[in-house]
């Protein structure tokens, strides 16, 4: 199989590769292809990988063959599959993405809220540019996209590639994962068997963790000591957990202590976005000239970057620790989507894809929403069957009122930010603005039309490229 990484360059690509050379996923790439629009970060990450490989004697691994370049029409030509995680603006960006937010005394964070809308508006338009090339060079492949908000970016891309893109997070995961470790629950590889979660990306629930036909989950969300042995049961206090009767996934810290959140961020030296931005304009060159060194020093990077992620909701010097850091990582995520879809066994992962599920009864078969409540063809974050034939959503139970208000009114906002980015004929420049003004005013933690517009122009003046998206024709 031959694997094409848009973003390349990404910091996160060494996971890619060292998971694809030993291990489960080992012999499952021929070749892996690198682009970038920088040859700076190509090189820098093409020399981590080179230094991995180096760890190894002859033989002692499944290498596949890495090619790196800047042409997207090469990189695509032959290609099976495509990840894609592309970041337009650079970790520049993701910094003024928060700082614009901080600054009207708003939430500022990539994913979440404005700034995950102005991420949005930047990279839905090239990842629309990637999937109209991959009609052209690669007809057949699958995407499976990284690209943040996942989620909105996902939905955007179904109307131009149908069922052969989904979405990959390991947010979920990751929580269903720490949740069963907590609960003494074991998990068989490639099953979600009694696990039931329903949501967004980076907004859901974990409700139902079923062993041995009892559901462990209301134990462990009475269970003070055992929430405190894993993240997520840490960022809220217990007796809420026991009420609300379900785990949420980490970002709704952002959703449920929102002050706490943003008293947080306001109070750090640098924001998450400024933190990465300096680590990465320091460690990219020195990659580049590390030689054997080189994945030694991005490990390092790594491990230091994966330690402050969710830094506001810990106490001052508070460190993750080793189960929070467990979970498999995206990478394996979408490997492992990646094995199912090419015959190598059928798997049940937690994945972004169109809220429908095929059932079959007396009447024949019919779609039926995974998360009832919300449209059918919403892109949502559910438990999936993958099999070589494609991905299918596995019906969940109706969230309750206050999750479902929630979801609606997000995923409200995020179907207008689609809309601000969409290229249909019916779609004009000022329609496109006022969706994007209508989204920003929209999001619960904005919920302003005056916040909007300041919002708006402060993104529009960080990055000019909105204005031409207005003018652009359809």
């Amino acid at each position: 199989m031959r694997l094409m990484i848009a973003g390349g360059g990404g910091f996160r690509v060494p996971l890619v590769y060292r998971a694809l050379c030993a291990g489960p996923f080992a012999g499952l790439v021929r070749e892996l292809v690198l682009y970038d629009v920088d040859p700076g970060r190509l090189a820098a990450i093409n020399a981590v990988l080179a230094s991995f490989a180096g760890q190894y004697p002859p033989g002692a691994a499944a290498f596949p063959a890495v090619r790196a370049t800047t042409s997207l029409a090469e990189a695509l030509h032959g290609t099976d599959l495509v990840f894609a995680a592309i970041r337009p603006g650079g970790t520049a960006g993701r910094t003024a993405d928060e700082r614009v937010a901080l600054d009207l005394g708003l939430l500022g964070q990539e994913t979440t809220g404005a700034g995950g809308i102005s991420y949005a508006l930047r990279s839905i338009p090239r990842m629309l540019d990637l999937a109209a090339q991959m009609r052209v060079h690669c007809p057949d492949a699958w995407l499976l996209n990284f690209t943040n908000p996942a989620g909105m970016v996902t939905e955007a891309l179904v109307p131009v590639l149908g069922r052969r893109v989904v979405g990959i997070c390991d947010s979920a995961s990751g929580l269903v994962h720490r949740a069963a470790v907590a609960a003494g629950v074991a998990l068989p590889e490639g099953t979600l068997d009694g696990v039931g979660y329903y949501g967004l990306n980076h907004l859901g629930w974990l409700y139902r963790l079923v062993s041995g036909g009892r559901d462990a989950l209301p134990g462990l969300l009475a269970d003070a000591d055992a929430l405190a042995g894993f993240e997520e049961g840490r960022l809220f206090p217990q007796p809420f957990l026991a009420n609300l009767g379900c785990l949420p996934n980490e970002y709704l810290y952002y959703y449920y202590e929102t002050g706490r959140a943003l008293a947080g961020i306001r109070s750090a030296p640098t924001t998450r976005g400024e933190s990465i931005d300096r680590q990465q304009s320091e460690l990219y060159p020195r990659l580049a000239a590390a030689g054997p060194e080189a994945f030694r020093l991005w490990d390092a990077a790594r491990r230091s970057r994966e330690e402050g992620y969710l830094a506001e909701a810990r106490a001052a010097g508070e460190r993750r620790d080793e189960t929070d850091l467990a979970g498999g990582g995206y990478e394996r995520v979408a490997l492992a989507v990646m094995r199912a879809l090419s015959g190598g066994g059928a798997a049940e992962l937690i994945l972004n894809t169109p809220n429908t599920a095929g059932v079959s009864g007396a009447g024949g078969s019919a779609a039926v929403p995974a998360i009832p409540g919300l449209p059918a063809d919403a892109v949502v974050e559910v438990p999936c069957r993958v099999t070589p034939d494609g991905v299918v959503p596995l019906p969940q139970e109706r969230p309750a009122p206050a999750q479902l208000a929630l979801l609606r009114q997000v995923k409200d906002v995020e179907r207008l930010v689609v809309a601000a980015t969409s290229r249909d004929a019916g779609s004009t420049g000022p329609g496109r603005r006022d969706a994007a003004l209508a989204a920003f005013a929209g999001h619960p933690l904005v919920g302003s039309a005056d916040l909007a517009d300041q919002l708006l122009a402060g993104y529009e003046a960080a990055f000019p490229e909105l204005k031409e998206l207005w003018r652009r024709e359809p």
